[in-house]
């Protein structure tokens, strides 16, 4: 990592500026955090989307962030943009399709890192899952990429946080480009006091607890590793890292782990859920928040128990299930927050608790 470089003019009592107290396992409220904005409703990571996701009353607004070629961080869940942008259709960029290994895994298709910040300003969003939600096709060709700055301002005028996540680091390290002196700068020009920081990988998360006091989230897949464990040649999993000595050791870098669904409450092979897991339990003993990903409203996206509707209808696996059944069952695990791509489902499902 390059965070011994630290950008110029960001003093180390600008890094250090004190943000609000770290949120363990000690608030009432679960947390509603709008996943990539209100992706159920809007083409993710859009300005659109995000404003979208604060009107439904989403506490924090979550922003993927990879690097532009001039080093300028972008919202976008991956760093190849052909499925969320029109760059396919794009002549004057056609030269710019190629294949990549990223995190260990051949990608063909156009990177943010071989796009200064003017030339991606040029492209528009779009859905990327269209099949799934097609009405979210009505907004394509309206936004901009949008930089993390952006969100930034957005999340200040309207008096939410943010919670970006670190896409990569590994990789962009690898290159030239990463990620964390210019997440932290931008955090510390704006004077944030309400953020969360995520990644699935360890080593970044490490160092930048030396460079800031605002709240750092270990992210937990429901299988696999992190892939610095991989480049290291670590031989523990995700699995290893859930287990009660590795949330211990999570507690001395991190604040709180966002984990799958599935790690809490188990799916068998017959698509149903299982008892809980201790995961929540485990966390909280050692003073980790928990915050759960994803809630998503279709059918497609929950376990068999909680879906509705007709399964012979060609429109059942995009049609709204008991989303709201779901996330109250996994409320009643005691989970700290949740990322969610409808947030106005899950804040009512939050105030109803709360009456």
């Amino acid at each position: 990592m390059m965070l011994r470089r630290l950008f110029a003019g960001v003093t180390l009592t600008a890094l250090l500026i004190q943000p609000e107290p770290v949120v363990a396992h000690t608030q009432k409220e679960p947390t509603v955090i709008g996943h990539r904005g209100a992706s159920a409703h809007r083409p993710e990571h859009t300005l659109l989307s995000y404003e979208a996701a604060i009107a439904m009353g989403a506490d924090y607004i979550e922003p993927d962030l990879v690097s532009t070629k001039d080093h300028v961080l972008v919202a976008r869940h991956e760093n190849e943009i052909g499925g969320t942008t029109d760059v396919a259709v794009r002549p004057e960029f056609s030269d710019r399709r190629t294949t990549k290994t990223i995190d260990g895994r051949a990608v063909t298709g156009w990177f943010t890192e071989d796009f200064t910040l003017a030339e991606l300003k040029t492209l528009r969003a779009k859905e990327r899952i269209p099949d799934l939600r097609p009405d979210n096709t009505a907004f394509d060709g309206l936004a901009e990429i949008p930089t993390f700055e952006e969100v930034v301002q957005l999340a200040q005028r309207h008096r939410v946080g943010v919670y970006p996540e670190t896409k990569h680091p590994t990789y962009f390290d690898s290159i030239g480009l990463s990620l964390e002196e210019p997440l932290l700068d931008t955090l510390n020009r704006y004077r944030v006091r309400k953020a969360y920081i995520q990644s699935f990988e360890t080593a970044n998360l490490r160092e930048m607890r030396k460079k800031t006091r605002l709240p750092l989230v270990q992210l937990i897949t429901f299988g696999g590793k992190p892939y610095d464990w991989v480049v290291s040649g670590d031989p523990r999993t995700y699995d290893d890292m859930v287990k009660p000595e590795g949330l211990r050791e999570v507690a001395a870098y991190a604040n709180g782990v966002g984990v799958d669904t599935r790690r809490i409450l188990p799916v068998g092979p017959d698509g149903k859920l299982l008892p809980p897991t201790t995961l929540v339990r485990d966390a909280h003993r050692v003073r980790l928040a928990v915050h759960i990903w994803t809630i998503r409203n279709e059918n497609s996206q929950l376990p068999l128990d909680h879906r509705l509707g007709n399964p012979a209808s060609p429109v059942f696996p995009r049609a709204t299930g008991d989303v709201m059944g779901f996330f109250g069952r996994l409320l009643s695990l005691d989970i700290d927050g949740a990322f969610c791509d409808d947030p106005s489902m899950c804040r009512a499902v939050v105030s109803s608790r709360s009456r």
